[in-house]
């Protein structure tokens, strides 16, 4: 799957990223793009919190000029439900927004709405995640509030990666959490560290372009390499 992606560090829907969806959007397999904003990693933050992550997403592109619509997906029952699942397969550019990531992956693994996604992406649909939306694509999302930072199944969209967003803020947060990340990494793992207003966006198996305000750190076992907006960045497959 040669689909373009986007890891975006945090700042979805903020006019701070507004040169990283459009660059998305030029890439989209239709002009107008139709978008289609999945909200669900807010969803066990209670319906608000969701709607206010819906109609962000929606203002955004819209102003952007692009044909934005909302998958409501919230719980496992709607994200078998049709309507959504349709809605995806027909998108040019589906964004999942933060949250928690655990609950994104386990809402949606193994659903008509992940199933819908992936035929998406197949016929070159772009994917953007933003914080929990781009930890779910890596090889496992790290919980980074327990001690061990115990690792838990992801869909392995981009290889052996564990994603780390907010990662200019991840030593205020919890000191030390860095040096843990690594000492975690088994053999041919590999962390992405990526800074607020910041994205990696790419493709598997081709160079990764850093695009924003910030920086992604490339984490192996034995080393960290900073790379700065406009840097390419290699990723093993």
């Amino acid at each position: 799957m040669n689909t373009l992606i986007a890891l975006v560090g945090a700042g979805e829907y903020l006019e701070t990223m507004d040169p990283v969806d459009k660059h998305l959007l030029a890439n989209a397999p239709n002009a107008p793009a139709r978008v289609v904003c999945v909200p669900t990693a807010a969803g066990d933050e209670g319906e608000a919190s969701f709607n206010r992550w819906a109609g962000m997403g929606l203002a955004h592109f819209t102003r952007l000029g692009a044909a934005a619509e909302c998958a409501r997906i919230i719980d496992r029952a709607s994200a078998d439900d049709p309507r959504w699942a349709n809605l995806l397969e027909a998108a040019d550019l589906i964004y999942f927004s933060g949250g928690d990531p655990l609950y994104v992956y386990r809402t949606i693994a193994g659903t008509r709405a992940w199933e819908a996604v992936q035929k998406a992406l197949a016929r070159g649909a772009v994917y953007a995640g933003c914080s929990a939306g781009a930890m779910m694509l890596g090889h496992s999302v790290p919980d980074v509030r327990s001690a061990d930072l115990a690792l838990y199944p992801a869909f392995n969209l981009v290889p052996n990666a564990l994603i780390l967003p907010h990662f200019d803020l991840i030593e205020s947060f919890r000191p030390g959490l860095t040096a843990l990340l690594q000492s975690q990494l088994s053999d041919g793992q590999y962390g992405l560290g990526i800074d607020e207003h910041t994205a990696l966006v790419g493709r598997v198996g081709e160079p990764w372009q850093v695009l924003g305000a910030g920086t992604v750190s490339f984490i192996t076992r034995d080393s960290i390499v900073v790379h700065r907006t406009g840097q390419s960045v290699g990723l093993p497959i």
